[in-house]
């Protein structure tokens, strides 16, 4: 019996990976700066604007414009606009078709929202 309920909800934890994958694939990455700063999109890393692409401007753990980069601007654990700063207000948009879909961020209090690793985990390898 706790087998067929496990696998109930593993299934249903599957699905709903799906669709907040379907839902985010193709957006684009906002910065809430003055500049509203490209971060690259949320797409398979084969492409060279994906969040997911590990030698790519916008996913590179080395790159100034990643949020990867915990010692850059738009990936520091304190930059105001930073995914990984629990307390910011501003933190990146995801953009797709024209429209403000959600947001990247650790802070919990932000709705509509999806924390970095949260995302990497449950969409890298789905997009």
């Amino acid at each position: 019996m706790k087998q067929i309920i496990f696998a109930i909800l593993l299934i249903t934890a599957s699905i709903q990976a799906q669709d907040v994958c379907s839902i985010v694939r193709g957006a684009k990455l906002l910065a809430q700066d003055s500049q509203n700063t490209y971060l690259g999109k949320i797409t398979n890393g084969y492409d060279s604007d994906s969040i997911f692409n590990d030698y790519g401007s916008y996913g590179g753990e080395y790159s100034s414009t990643s949020i990867w980069n915990q010692y850059a601007t738009f990936g520091g654990e304190y930059n105001t606009y930073s995914p990984f700063n629990k307390y910011t207000s501003t933190p990146p948009m995801m953009i797709k078709g024209g429209k403000v879909i959600g947001y990247l961020t650790a802070n919990e209090s932000i709705a509509s929202s999806i924390t970095p690793n949260m995302l990497k985990a449950l969409c890298e390898d789905k997009l």
